[in-house]
């Protein structure tokens, strides 16, 4: 880039609509942190719970999630509007009784956001609807990804392994609920009980007993209607990152990290993730025969594809004791902050986490607009 060619406008979106609201800031502290501020110029847009767009100061440490402090995108007065029509990447900052302030154009949206309204296709529409670039996935991989049903059903079509499951939609439950849980008994115990489109472990509960079952819907059916079931998968929770290759380049797949939670947790809980960091660890590259290391690397790369995902992704799988290979989920915009498990296998890979940054950003400014 020339001395005086402008620099690219990324506008970091973070915050939203969903429980997982506070993760987002976090992530985006992080990535703000670590952007490469002489190669880009950063406007960070939060959302906040409301869903009103609000442009943020650039202070990282009021979106820092820590013990004793969530964050939250507070909605002011001024609104943060996009727009619509194909070829205007201007943003317009609008307020009652106040002409509006025009903000600009943007190059590229980094849209940290976690959970429905946000990774699940919603904010991909958007853009797509006005031809802004943006980093990851696109409409329907976001959208079928963040479904834990529909995710597993493009995993059996691809052939890959997956566990046992049930699902309960809301009609179900309300309509026969001894039926649903007749269904779950029959996978067995302990099972794990998931909110079917949400993330960063929230509303998830670990069931060990008929008489836990109810509670334990009825908690996760708080953050979604629709609820997962699992059966319970005894091994290790192996992980691997998907970075896009450019053009005809091959994707590329990280070493692999494996999730170590102290005996403090059941499971690798929103507590061991955000608020614990001392209780979890991730051991990279995780020590597997290498035959098997070759599997699961080749298997993400098949997911990844199969779901049609772009520019990132997080496999998450399970390593049995008889060292069965299982598929659990795709994260499409997995955790990024520093200490997240995505930049950590990376780095062990050798992208530092500024350099990953950049590459996503790059990705997604060369990715053709529209229908791909």
């Amino acid at each position: 880039m020339s001395a005086n060619q402008p620099r690219p406008r990324v506008a970091v979106v973070f915050g939203g609509r969903s429980s997982e609201h506070a993760v987002s800031c976090a992530t985006a502290a992080g990535v703000m942190a670590a952007i490469d501020r002489t190669r880009y110029e950063v406007l960070p847009i939060g959302i906040a719970p409301n869903g009103r767009w609000v442009l943020f100061e650039d202070d990282l440490e009021t979106l820092a999630l820590k013990p004793g402090h969530v964050p939250q995108v507070i909605a002011g007065e001024a609104e943060v509007v996009l727009p619509l029509a194909t070829g205007d990447h201007s943003l317009t900052s609008v307020r009652p009784g106040v002409a509006p302030v025009d903000l600009g154009d943007i190059d590229v949206v980094f849209p940290l956001l976690h959970g429905p309204f946000g990774e699940d296709g919603t904010i991909q529409g958007l853009l797509e609807l006005a031809d802004i670039p943006y980093v990851g996935s696109g409409v329907l991989a976001s959208a079928v990804m963040m479904d834990k049903h529909y995710m597993k059903l493009v995993f059996a079509a691809a052939e890959l392994p997956v566990g046992p499951y049930v699902v309960i939609t809301d009609k179900q439950w309300l309509t026969d609920s001894d039926e649903c849980e007749e269904r779950v008994a029959a996978l067995g115990w302990p099972v794990f009980v998931k909110p079917c489109r949400a993330g960063s472990s929230v509303g998830i509960s670990r069931v060990s007993r008929p008489e836990e079952l109810n509670l334990a819907i009825e908690r996760a059916r708080e953050h979604d209607p629709k609820v997962i079931v699992e059966a319970a998968i005894f091994g290790r929770e192996i992980e691997c990152g998907i970075l896009q290759g450019r053009g005809t380049a091959p994707d590329r797949a990280s070493e692999l990290g494996e999730i170590v939670v102290s005996q403090d947790h059941e499971f690798y809980d929103f507590e061991a993730k955000y608020l614990a960091e001392a209780d979890v660890r991730l051991s990279c590259p995780a020590q597997l025969p290498t035959p098997d290391t070759e599997w699961i690397k080749q298997m993400a790369l098949t997911a990844f594809t199969a779901a049609g995902c772009e520019g990132l992704a997080r496999v998450d799988f399970f390593y049995t004791t008889e060292g069965d290979v299982i598929l659990n989920e795709i994260n499409t915009m997995p955790g990024f902050t520093p200490t997240s498990m995505y930049p950590q296998m990376w780095a062990a890979t050798g992208i530092s986490y500024s350099d990953l940054i950049t590459e996503l950003i790059e990705l997604a400014r060369h990715r053709r607009l529209g229908l791909r």
